[in-house]
């Protein structure tokens, strides 16, 4: 393709891409293939560049790229299909990352499991962020890093070589037989890798789910603001105030809404948070406990995401373990973690418990005070010594406005550290950006949660920061109000389809403070068979979110989120949030969000309408 003409496709889609490309954080469904994520996509927009038809519907209309925006979106796909266009490289094998140490994890990665060496090489200097020692004591990476004057001096080398350069816009690089990856690093914007390797495809794969599960693709904004500088135009920033003074508003808030008394820490995304928790906590155990088995306790049918980040970081990290816990339907968490903390205790292993309360997608809660008496009971090893005591790691998103952390709360004597995804109720579905803080009893933690986020550069950006400062304000009160739309669409829901089973909050929860904004509907099914009722209750699932995505398309989306300031989302988890959790523990159910604004009565309506058509 000729620079040209690239340039000026580009600058015509800026010109007139659709608003939600830079505001929405999770798209459509009906129009996505995951198989085919970004590919679909871009084979749709190369076909308008053919043609040189540019105008909003045309790419309004173009196929969903990935599912939630953390992952890839139309803007993300758009930058790497254009630095992929100047040097000549298929866009597979451009990725975009908003973190500029990530990508050289994501290899780092892939080469210690497959035990093959790698070179860094640098000009000017590593990525701020970037831990030699920690990289290799704690995740256990080994690589060489290297500075060099000049592109000239690079020689063969048996293994992987990354060549690293800061830049001020992301254009045409000079190609070097010997380098494989070319990561070119912006400290306001983020990153673009590009893979130069015989075998790209088998490392694309693998650096695209590190961006998808423990860290970002570069923000729709700094997207933008990378292709307008590549157009020569002086990109304004969307940030309005300044960094710190968001930073100091979002922290205000996160203190007044969760009553801890440790400071927040803040991330680019939810699984960003998490990624450093998980890495921070086993950071911590080395060096407290060296050489004892890690333990990472997760429900297997919990939100995807958790549950696959929590097995890679066991796959790739030594000494480290995924037990199950059976959290929810016919188990008790309860009762779950009683005997898997007594367990571990006997073999001596370090305890760090996952869990979301309420669970997702079946809405449940425990009972606290038991709970609260399962994980602080004081347990003894094999040889009668006392156990090391289990850190409780809450993900808090359906929830974020109760109060588990003060000192007088239910889990205070319980080393206590919760998150929350920042997508959901905190910036109202406009941005990723997430955030953990910690009761006293495990404020000793969080310096090593902090150091992790920073090395693996996963902080939030400036304008995430800013949008939730802007939100987080008013959380509790949307909170309480998209409850009151959902108990009304529920008890709705129970009048007009008795004989549907409903994941949903009792009341008297609800009195203690969880008022969720989201519920499970399982369908009830006909059939002769086991398989022939599961085959028509999916059936049935999508008929019902095709009828409110055809009938209110203008607030029913067929889409993952949580916490959004408007409409309703609707979603079926085994096909989307719990992508990649094991089959048998998958929920082919449908999960409905509501928010604080939408005409509900038009729901109630098309609800009975299909019941009335199906019934």
């Amino acid at each position: 393709m000729q620079a040209n003409n690239v340039l000026q496709f580009v600058k015509a889609v800026l010109e007139q891409m659709p608003e939600s490309w830079l505001t929405l954080t999770t798209h459509r469904l009906d129009i996505y293939e995951e198989r085919l994520a970004k590919t679909q996509f871009l084979d749709r927009l190369e076909k308008l560049y053919q043609t040189g038809i540019v105008d909003t519907k045309s790419l309004d209309s173009l196929p969903t790229a990935y599912d939630y925006i953390r992952l890839g979106h139309p803007l993300s796909c758009v930058l790497e299909w254009y630095i992929a266009s100047l040097n000549n490289m298929q866009a597979d094998a451009v990725i975009s990352f908003s973190s500029q140490t990530m990508p050289i994890l994501a290899i780092l990665r892939k080469n210690a499991m497959d035990g093959v060496p790698t070179r860094i090489l640098y000009t000017t200097s590593l990525p701020e962020a970037f831990n030699v020692d920690l990289l290799k004591q704690v995740y256990g990476y080994n690589f060489e890093a290297q500075q060099i004057s000049s592109l000239n001096e690079i020689s063969e080398f048996n293994g992987s070589t990354i060549y690293i350069a800061s830049v001020q816009r992301f254009a045409q690089i000079e190609h070097i037989d010997a380098v494989d990856f070319y990561l070119n690093t912006n400290s306001n914007l983020g990153s673009t890798l590009m893979v130069n390797t015989a075998d790209s495809n088998s490392y694309t794969s693998e650096i695209q789910h590190v961006r998808r599960r423990e860290s970002i693709a570069m923000t729709p904004e700094n997207c933008r603001i990378a292709l307008e500088q590549a157009l020569g135009q002086t990109a304004a920033s969307a940030t309005k105030n300044s960094a710190e003074t968001n930073k100091a508003m979002v922290l205000d808030s996160i203190q007044q809404i969760t009553e801890a008394a440790t400071t927040a820490v803040i991330g680019s995304s939810g699984l960003s948070m998490q990624y450093a928790i998980m890495m921070g906590l086993i950071h911590e155990a080395q060096e407290k406990h060296p050489g004892k088995a890690i333990k990472f306790v997760v429900p297997p049918n919990c939100y995807g995401g958790t549950n696959d980040q929590a097995r890679r970081v066991a796959a790739s990290v030594a000494n480290v373990a995924v037990v199950d816990l059976l959290v929810d339907g016919e188990n008790d968490m309860v009762q779950s973690v009683d005997a898997v903390l007594d367990e571990l205790a006997k073999k001596d292993a370090i305890p760090y418990i996952i869990a979301e309360i309420p669970t997702n997608p079946r809405v449940e809660v425990p009972d606290m005070a038991q709970l609260r008496n399962a994980l602080s009971a004081v347990r003894t090893t094999a040889s009668g010594e006392k156990a090391i005591d289990p850190v409780f790691i809450l993900d808090q998103t359906f929830c974020p406005n109760l109060h588990f952390l003060g000192d007088d709360e239910i889990l205070s004597d319980v080393r206590t550290i919760s998150y929350t995804s920042g997508s959901k109720f905190p910036s109202g579905g406009r941005c990723t950006a997430g955030y953990c803080v910690a009761n006293k009893k495990a404020n000793a933690l969080m310096p090593k949660i902090a150091q992790h986020l920073k090395l693996c550069d996963n902080e939030a950006t400036a304008l995430q920061m800013e949008i939730l400062a802007a939100q987080l304000p008013s959380m509790n009160k949307r909170i309480a109000e998209a409850y009151v739309n959902t108990r009304d669409y529920v008890n709705y829901i129970q009048e007009t389809l008795p004989t549907a089973k409903i994941n949903f909050v009792s009341e008297t929860l609800a009195e203690e403070g969880f008022t969720p904004s989201v519920f499970s509907l399982d369908l009830p099914t006909k059939g002769n068979s086991v398989e022939e009722k599961e085959a028509h209750k999916r059936s049935l699932n999508l008929k019902l979110i095709n009828l409110m995505i055809t009938e209110i398309p203008n607030e029913s989306k067929f889409c993952v989120s949580y916490g959004q300031l408007k409409g309703c989302y609707w979603t079926i988890p085994a096909t989307s949030t719990q992508g990649t959790t094991k089959e048998g523990d998958k929920d082919y159910i449908v999960r409905v969000a509501l928010s604080p604004d939408l005409d509900l009565e038009l729901h109630k309506k098309v609800f009975n309408d299909f019941v009335k058509q199906n019934y």
